[in-house]
């Protein structure tokens, strides 16, 4: 067949001569090669040149060529086409179908011209049965999923897809205690500033998410696109904060306290990814969104969220909302992960906190954006953790959270919250004896 041609035929089996002397079943190797298997050599042969086997029981569908079209644009041809010494293919039909879907002209070839009919016959089924054969270690599995994801690696080019992902990733959407429980806050924290926390795989750093070294050591390397977080505005956080980063332009002092003002770029510039959500009082909306966009967002929507009951305020009013800004670094995706059918108000019932975090959040305040903007495996960042609802939203949709907590206190209710929910231990990084000799504060 002209291998110029645009289409390519297919071709049935024909019955093996019987040889005198000799079954017409597989044969060992070694009866076939004297000296051994012939050494295999890779060359390029035109793709319609190449025959279908008529009798290939293996099927693939459109959405599977097209994933080994993107596994060959990825990483380029790691496995060439098997055929015998007529071009005819015993193994490789889906390759050959995705390197058509390119628009390939050559691709690589190893003949395999030693077989039998009756061997190259067999060798269609169990190239495909042998590999079905095999099985996974779902944790082993699941953990590199998370770390690739972490990594920002697109894992649909691993051939598994999102909920298969999820499920992997994830310890599931439940765990052994409501995900809305908060453990008491300790009066004399067992965390010391600077301390690292290993969450299974999310990280949680006792520091300040305006200092670069804390965010560098909380991150690890890693650069998460989604930013989800509860800054302390309308709260008394840290009174001193603002003093150890010089006056700045333009920005409020002083305490983060009730209408006082306050402004988080410094935070916001440390942040390496693309989009953020940021809950705030609604009258310290504009700060927010004023902060934002001298950092470099534009903001795209605005998220209310209905507690569905009022909360008791010495105002004329009562507050029954608490409204969050979606924005989206200027000229950069938003990689929208949604459904088409969301709207800016989210009813969630509220559940008054009972650890004296001023502006704690169900999870689902947390978990919906993180399903939204992201896929499972990958990393979220979290600069103001308070008592760990990020954490514990990421852990139920199998991402990998790196948050940052300024107060001792409040990392060891994260911490706390985190292996009440999950029943794993944390761990401290660094020194093994001052882990051990701490853990059981948080235990």
């Amino acid at each position: 067949m002209p291998s110029g041609s645009s289409q390519y035929e297919t071709r049935a089996p024909t019955a093996a001569a019987p040889v005198p002397g000799r079954s017409t079943s597989p044969v060992p190797l070694a009866e076939n090669f004297e000296n051994g298997p012939p050494r295999l050599a890779v060359e390029y042969r035109p793709a319609a040149a190449l025959i279908p086997f008529a009798k290939n029981a293996r099927t693939h569908s459109d959405a599977q060529v097209a994933q080994i079209a993107a596994s060959i644009r990825e990483f380029g041809w790691t496995n060439p086409i098997l055929v015998d010494g007529d071009n005819g293919i015993i193994a490789g039909h889906g390759r050959l179908l995705a390197a058509r879907k390119l628009g390939m002209g050559d691709v690589p070839v190893i003949e395999l011209a030693g077989l039998t009919e009756a061997q190259k016959r067999a060798l269609v089924i169990a190239d495909n049965k042998l590999a079905l054969n095999a099985g996974w270690d779902n944790e082993l599995l699941g953990l590199e999923l998370a770390d690739l994801g972490e990594l920002g690696f697109n894992l649909s080019l691993t051939g598994f897809d999102e909920l298969e992902i999820a499920a992997l990733t994830s310890a599931g959407t439940s765990g052994l205690t409501d995900p809305d429980d908060i453990p008491e806050t300790p009066e004399q924290p067992v965390t010391l500033p600077g301390d690292v926390w290993l969450l299974g795989k999310h990280r949680l750093i006792c520091g300040d998410s305006a200092n670069a070294a804390d965010v560098e050591r909380v991150l690890a390397g890693v650069r998460p696109h989604l930013c989800v977080c509860d800054p302390p505005y309308g709260v008394s956080y840290d009174p001193s904060w603002r003093e150890r980063f010089g006056d700045g332009e333009g920005l409020a002092r002083g305490k983060v306290l009730n209408d006082d003002r306050a402004d988080w770029r410094e935070a916001w510039a440390l942040f390496p990814g693309d989009v953020m959500y940021v809950w705030h009082g609604a009258l310290h909306a504009a700060t927010v969104a004023s902060s934002l966009e001298a950092s470099g967002f534009a903001v795209r929507s605005q998220i209310i969220w209905d507690k569905t009951r009022l909360v008791i305020g010495r105002g004329d009013y009562h507050w029954q909302h608490e409204p969050a800004w979606y924005a989206v670094r200027k000229g950069k995706k938003g990689h929208w992960a949604g459904d088409r059918k969301q709207t800016t108000v989210w009813a969630i019932p509220h559940r008054k906190s009972d650890t004296g975090h001023g502006t704690q959040k169900p999870g689902e305040c947390m978990g919906r954006p993180i399903e939204n903007n992201s896929s499972p495996g990958q990393a979220v960042y979290e600069p103001f953790c308070g008592s760990g609802t990020t954490i514990i939203a990421a852990e139920m949709t199998g991402r990998c959270c790196h948050a940052i907590e300024l107060n001792a206190a409040y990392v060891d209710v994260a911490v706390l919250r985190w292996q009440a929910f999950t029943g794993q231990a944390a761990v401290l990084d660094g020194d093994e004896r001052i882990a051990a000799a701490r853990a059981g504060g948080v235990a």
